[in-house]
């Protein structure tokens, strides 16, 4: 059973590759490789580190030390990332096993047609390279956030708003049965009595404007005074 369950998640992971590779030709490669140009141009990553690490919607957040009122802390977001992609840069970011990694990633997943489930699987495959190589590092997995379809920008997550609590569902399941701390910022989004992301926190209905973001800010405070 084991055996088989393994080859699944290499099958899996094979399709995503392939998906991966052709929505990387679709997107902004040339930002892509110019923000893993930047990454490389700066001081190595080390342990008095905070590293903030995902899409674009931990990229456009800017200057996270700035948001948070903080220090050394680290952006690690790339546009258009998913699991696939921040699993294979994680080398970089872990060999020197930073204080502490905020980790945000599935919802470009979503693009790949995939099921909750899968997408689940693929966020995990991150969350244990990052226990089994920095062990020291405090890791936290903050929930997806949630998607507004009336926008009708992002036409390859129609259909998917309620694939997103499913998925941090089964994040939450997979963190209590690791003992990674769980950031459940998924209903501080919500438009009341919905999974639909709320329009004044958006600016499309998946990136979020300058109040998603304090909104945010304000939730991640109390868990930067676990490692200060």
């Amino acid at each position: 059973m084991v055996k088989i369950n393994v080859i699944a998640l290499l099958a899996l992971f094979m399709i995503v590759q392939y998906a991966y590779c052709q929505s990387f030709m679709c997107k902004s490669a040339n930002h892509y490789n110019d923000r893993v140009l930047e990454f490389n141009g700066m001081c190595d990553i080390d342990s008095a580190d905070i590293v903030m690490l995902g899409n674009s919607l931990t990229e456009y957040a800017g200057d996270w030390n700035k948001l948070l009122k903080w220090k050394h802390i680290r952006n690690r977001g790339i546009a258009g990332d998913d699991a696939f992609g921040i699993y294979h840069r994680l080398n970089k970011i872990l060999e020197g096993k930073p204080k502490a990694i905020f980790l945000m990633v599935g919802i470009n997943d979503l693009c790949h047609d995939l099921s909750p489930t899968q997408v689940a699987e693929l966020c995990e495959k991150v969350v244990a390279k990052i226990n089994l190589e920095s062990p020291t590092t405090k890791l936290f997995v903050e929930s997806l956030l949630p998607i507004n379809e009336t926008f009708k920008v992002w036409t390859k997550l129609n259909g998917k708003t309620n694939d997103v609590p499913q998925i941090n569902r089964l994040l939450v399941k997979y963190c209590k049965r690791h003992r990674i701390t769980f950031i459940n910022l998924f209903p501080k989004f919500v438009r009341h009595g919905c999974n639909e992301l709320r329009k004044d926190m958006t600016v499309d209905g998946l990136h979020l404007n300058a109040f998603g973001y304090k909104v945010w800010a304000f939730e991640m405070h109390k868990y930067l005074m676990e490692i200060k």
